[in-house]
C-alpha cells in the first residue's frame, strides 16, 4: 500500500482479520513497540485499534516475505555459485532478530519463513508478524495457555514436541520453528541443534548468531559444530 506515514513514502498496513478484537490489535502493537529500532525486527510507524478496520502500519520491505522471495527467484537463486553463503547471511540476520526478541523476553511462536520480509536480499532481513507472540514479562506462568483458546489457530507444523506433550512453549520453541526455517533454506546443519529433544538441549539464539557470525566472517559455505556449548545452551 502506498502513503506516508512518520516520513515513510511506502508503508505496510497488516489489516486485522474478522473476529481480531482491539485488545489483541493492542498486544500486538504493543510487543511491537517494546522491539523497536532493532535493523532484524520490523519497525511499526502507527496503528489503529479504536475502530475498525484496525490495522498496523509498519515500514515497506520491497521484496515481501522470504517465503515468496526464496519461492519467486528459485531458479535465479539456484543458479548462483554464493547461494549458500547468502542463506548463511539471510540466517544470521534472522538470529540476530531473534536474539533481541530473547533480550526482551518476548516468545515469538510463528517463526517461519512467511513472516520473515526481505527489502535486500540477503543483507536486509527482518523478522516480523508479532500476532503470536508473548511478552513473558507479563504473564504469570511460561506454559502456553491456547488450548484454552480453541478458536485461536496455531502453526502446529512448526511447534516443538513439548507444545504437544505439556502445552509448553518457551524461548526453545522459537529455537525449534529456526531449525526449520534453515531447513526451508537448505542451511547447514545447524539446525539439527535446533530440534534437540529435550527442549533445554538446543542451543539459545546468542549460541547461534555466534556460529552464524563465525561462519559468515570465514567466509564458508559448511560450518562443523563440535562445540558443546551449541548443545547446552540456556534452558528457557
Amino acid at each position: 500500500m502506498r502513503g506516508t506515514c512518520m516520513g515513510h513514502s511506502l508503508i505496510t498496513c497488516k489489516i486485522a482479520k474478522e473476529g481480531m478484537t482491539p485488545k489483541q490489535m493492542e498486544s500486538e502493537a504493543s510487543i511491537m513497540r517494546k522491539l523497536a529500532y532493532h535493523k532484524n525486527v520490523i519497525q511499526l510507524l502507527d496503528w489503529n485499534s479504536l475502530e475498525e478496520p484496525y490495522l498496523l502500519i509498519m515500514e515497506f520491505m520491497s521484496y515481501g516475505t522470504l517465503r515468496s522471495f526464496v519461492q519467486n527467484h528459485k531458479d535465479e537463486l539456484s543458479d548462483d555459485p554464493e547461494l549458500q553463503q547468502q542463506f548463511t547471511i539471510t540466517s544470521y540476520h534472522i538470529a540476530l532478530g531473534m536474539e533481541h526478541l530473547r533480550s526482551k523476553m518476548v516468545v515469538h511462536c510463528d517463526l517461519a519463513l512467511r513472516n520473515i520480509l526481505v527489502g535486500r536480499f540477503p543483507w536486509e532481513i527482518k523478522v516480523a508478524e508479532f500476532g503470536l507472540a508473548r511478552d513473558l514479562t507479563r504473564m504469570r506462568s511460561r506454559r502456553s495457555s491456547r488450548k484454552k483458546q480453541p478458536k485461536e489457530r496455531v502453526p502446529l507444523r512448526w511447534y516443538p514436541p513439548e507444545y504437544f506433550r505439556s502445552n509448553y512453549y518457551s524461548f526453545k520453541g522459537d529455537v525449534w520453528a529456526f531449525g526449520i526455517v534453515l531447513w526451508e533454506l537448505q542451511t547447514h546443519q545447524i539446525m539439527q541443534d535446533c530440534w534437540l529433544d529435550p527442549y533445554t538441549s538446543r542451543p539459545s539464539f546468542k549460541d547461534i548468531v555466534e556460529i552464524l557470525e563465525n561462519t559468515v566472517e570465514s567466509d564458508g559455505d559448511y560450518v562443523h559444530i563440535d562445540d558443546q556449548r551449541i548443545a547446552n545452551g540456556d534452558g528457557m
